[in-house]
């Protein structure tokens, strides 16, 4: 519940910057992942940090920056101790955790300098670790925490906002964006999610949060859109104890690949339509507000530029972004 209303302000900014590109001639062209990048980014500064994205656009640059550079390290064969060689790559992946590191402590400092003064805690994630973190800013915790024994470092603060930065940046964004890729390639799909959306809400800018649950088009379209592109392709585990799954005997330390990819694609799971698009599969599932607000304001399609080229970065991605033409629908 605390990203609604942050998820609420910043998808109506993005559409109102696209029903006034499109004002003049009723449509435009946008590279929908340029913009649904930034989206999630806007997002997460503003439910953790009650920020715009503009003040933590740095933060955001640097976290980019190191996941490029973390991948082919994370793929590659393992070498104990390479991290600690000063190649480039480690350089400049230790120089961008220290800048981050750096930038988050500003923010911080900023937050504990209000608290100390008497300000009440901003209902933010910042706002809530800080409330667990209360004996370093020079003031006892209510009861309630210590109760429950959930104090917490300053370092450990950091960790966790860094831990909200990685987390939530581009799930959100791949899942938006692969969603309005297909419903731009199938109309009639996109037809039913805008009916079914226009008459739950109308042009309510601001739908009930409850409500989206129970729209039964969109959780199909969404769950669809996540078996055919989900965010990571593949999952790493090390077993923390010996285990047997069915069959199989896994013993401690062994490194288990779940292919979501492929399992999402197998035939013999799915039918042999498993490589089309088919929401009827699912009749459960979730709803993002995005959709919500774009259906309600837009009709879409794919540019003549679009290519087709999903690739994997640290989540599932268009090569070469998604140019889309988004048509003012009223």
């Amino acid at each position: 519940m605390l990203m609604v209303p942050a998820f609420n302000a910043s998808i109506s900014d993005m559409v109102e910057k696209w029903k006034e590109l499109a004002s003049n001639t009723g449509s435009c062209e946008v590279d929908a992942w340029s913009y649904l990048h930034k989206l999630s980014a806007d997002v997460i500064l503003r439910a953790a940090f009650g920020s715009s994205y503009e003040e933590g656009r740095k933060i955001f640059e640097l976290i980019t920056d190191q996941i490029k550079l973390a991948v082919p390290v994370a793929t590659s064969v393992y070498i104990s101790g390479w991290k600690f060689v000063p190649t480039k790559r480690n350089r400049r992946m230790k120089q961008n955790d220290k800048e981050i590191t750096s930038l988050l402590k500003g923010i911080i400092n900023k937050r504990q300098m209000a608290i100390r003064a008497g300000e009440k805690a901003k209902d933010d994630l910042l706002g809530i670790l800080l409330e667990s973190c209360g004996t370093e800013l020079g003031h006892s915790n209510n009861s309630n925490s210590k109760k429950q024994n959930v104090d917490i470092t300053l370092e450990e603060v950091i960790d966790e906002c860094k831990i909200f930065y990685l987390a939530g940046q581009e799930t959100t964004s791949t899942l938006l964006l692969w969603t309005l890729v297909l419903l731009a390639k199938h109309q009639d799909w996109q037809a039913r999610a805008r009916l079914e959306v226009l008459n739950a809400f109308g042009l309510n800018i601001s739908p009930d949060f409850h409500a989206l649950n129970h729209l039964k088009t969109i959780n199909m379209i969404l769950q669809e859109a996540l078996r055919l592109y989900p965010p990571k392709s593949e999952l790493l585990r090390i077993v923390s104890e010996d285990i047997k799954v069915g069959d199989i005997f896994l013993p401690a330390g062994v490194l288990v690949n779940l292919p979501i990819l492929d399992i999402q694609h197998d035939e013999k799971l799915w039918g042999s339509d498993v490589k089309e698009f088919n929401p009827n599969r699912f009749s459960e599932g979730i709803a993002k507000l995005a959709l919500v607000l774009i259906l309600q304001h837009f009709t879409f399609e794919l540019s003549s530029s679009y290519v087709h080229a999903p690739v994997v970065v640290s989540t599932l991605q268009p090569q070469f972004g998604a140019p889309m033409i988004f048509k003012l629908s009223h």
